[in-house]
């Protein structure tokens, strides 16, 4: 029997399941808590690896065979120990804007109170809306659509691929265009995690990767390393697999404005230090 770690949210049990019938029968779904699901504060006052570090520690133990998250909840620094053995193909990585007319950024009323946590998502909107005024806000994917619809909130940013994954659906009209919103580095991925030395549960999960979506997360995660690994960064970014190699495409926002950087070539890291000297990541490596 192989036991999958994951958090209890309804996403996070939604992803563990999608990796858990490619697998086969002989598999069961252990919950997790993080230290993110059990503290109010906001995430970027918690560190990195807040979703994932309770579940990395279990699988070190013993006490879990694999592990499923976010890739983009992973740290840019892989444990020698540990290894993310598939990367499955991305969902949908752009970020929506709900509001309660459920029309999109054009109908997002002067003023507006958008709830976000991501300082990325925060920068990219008031680069498109000076006059929106951005709020932190905590709990899962139906908590802040509930706290739009009862006012407490005009709108909220949420991530495509959670929505899609949980059913919710969207109108294209909702979607932020990548260009004018990068989003985070790894977005709409998830990653399966095993213990190194397990050769045999290597094996097994090997028919989940997508080199296409690794190739493009690679990329995307090694810029991030570049600037800082912080998610406290404005920076958003997209790879996309091209001609047997990655095609990288960033932005980083500021109070100057947004910075932009296009990259390829065959190499991701390659791809991403060419990306980051663009963007003037010297002061931060």
């Amino acid at each position: 029997m192989i036991t999958i770690g994951t958090r209890g949210s309804a996403l996070a049990l939604v992803q563990a399941r999608l990796v858990a019938e490619r697998l086969g029968s002989d598999v069961e779904i252990r919950v997790l808590r993080t230290a993110g699901d059990t503290s109010d504060r906001p995430i970027r006052e918690l560190g990195d690896g807040v979703f994932v570090t309770a579940i990395e520690e279990a699988l070190r133990a013993g006490d879990i065979d694999l592990a499923v998250h976010s890739l983009k909840d992973l740290p840019t620094e892989d444990p020698a120990d540990l290894l993310i053995a598939a990367v499955p193909e991305r969902e949908d990585p752009r970020d929506v804007l709900v509001t309660r007319s459920r029309r999109g950024l054009a109908d997002l009323p002067h003023g507006a109170v958008v709830g976000t946590s991501s300082p990325r998502r925060a920068a990219f909107l008031r680069a498109l809306r000076a006059d929106a005024a951005c709020r932190e806000i905590r709990g899962n994917v139906d908590t802040r659509l509930r706290k739009v619809r009862d006012g407490e909130y005009d709108a909220v940013v949420v991530a495509a691929a959670g929505l899609r994954r949980l059913g919710i659906v969207f109108d294209e009209r909702e979607a932020l265009p990548i260009d004018l919103c990068p989003p985070a580095l790894g977005q709409g991925a998830l990653a399966v995690q095993i213990r190194a030395g397990d050769g045999e549960l290597r094996a097994r999960v090997a028919p989940l990767e997508d080199p296409a979506t690794r190739i493009a997360v690679t990329a995307e995660r090694e810029l991030l390393r570049l600037m800082g690994a912080s998610c406290e960064i404005p920076l958003g970014a997209i790879g996309r697999s091209h001609d047997g190699g990655v095609v990288l495409d960033a932005a980083l926002a500021g109070d100057d404005g947004v910075r932009r950087a296009s990259a390829s070539g065959s190499d991701p890291y390659q791809v991403a230090r060419r990306a980051a000297d663009v963007l003037g990541a010297a002061a931060h490596v």
